[in-house]
């Protein structure tokens, strides 16, 4: 049930905004009483921050998965940002964290979802750092961190401007630069074989270079 009110809520507030939706339509939309959403979050309000943080962390998780299919460091920065920016996510969380200035009691909930981020943001690419060999320009937590920064930042900026998907994933890439370079490949020796064989490549797995 907790689930899907606030399937239901995401839904309504991304479309109509936190003033406009009452929680009898948060309600009939999850098939649920409006005494279930008191139940679980005391507050209209508590529900929408509470959805806002799940969505940011979501998009989050699924950002990294197809980041991770990537063959260059580039490629990798491009997917992250697109897979970001392209989702109303992060719009709603910086919605969210606009709310809590008013409702600090709600302050904890962002503030453990910005951890969050950081934190499994640097796991993400800590790891594929070392996996593929790649060289980050920054250390990996810098990174980390200053990826989400800026895009809270351009995504606050850009909401306000009225800007695009696409403007705000240019703008992003533009503040983020290359963000860690690929290793360049070992160099094979080509060696002469013995006899009267012509010069070439051993086979596979001889004569290559440590």
């Amino acid at each position: 049930m907790r689930s899907r009110l606030l399937d239901a809520a995401s839904r309504l507030f991304k479309e109509q905004g936190l003033a406009a939706v009452s929680i009898a339509a948060i309600a009939a939309a999850a098939d649920a009483f409006p005494s279930q959403i008191t139940y679980y979050f005391r507050t209209k309000e508590a529900l929408f921050v509470e959805a806002a943080c799940r969505d940011v962390l979501y998009v989050a998780r699924a950002a990294e998965q197809h980041a991770g299919k990537q063959l260059s460091p580039s490629d990798y920065t491009r997917a992250l940002v697109d897979s970001v920016m392209g989702a109303d996510a992060v719009g709603f969380f910086v919605e969210a964290m606009t709310l809590t200035r008013r409702r600090q009691d709600l302050a904890p909930l962002v503030e453990r979802t910005v951890e969050r981020l950081h934190a499994e943001g640097l796991r993400a690419y800590a790891a594929e750092m070392a996996a593929r060999g790649w060289q980050s320009r920054l250390d990996p937590e810098t990174s980390a961190r200053r990826f989400w920064t800026i895009a809270i930042g351009v995504t606050l900026e850009g909401q306000a401007m009225g800007r695009s998907a696409e403007d705000l994933a240019a703008e992003m890439l533009r503040l983020l630069g290359p963000q860690a370079d690929a290793q360049p490949e070992a160099t094979r020796l080509r060696l002469v074989k013995t006899g009267d064989s012509a010069p070439g490549d051993l086979p596979e797995g001889q004569g290559e270079a440590p």
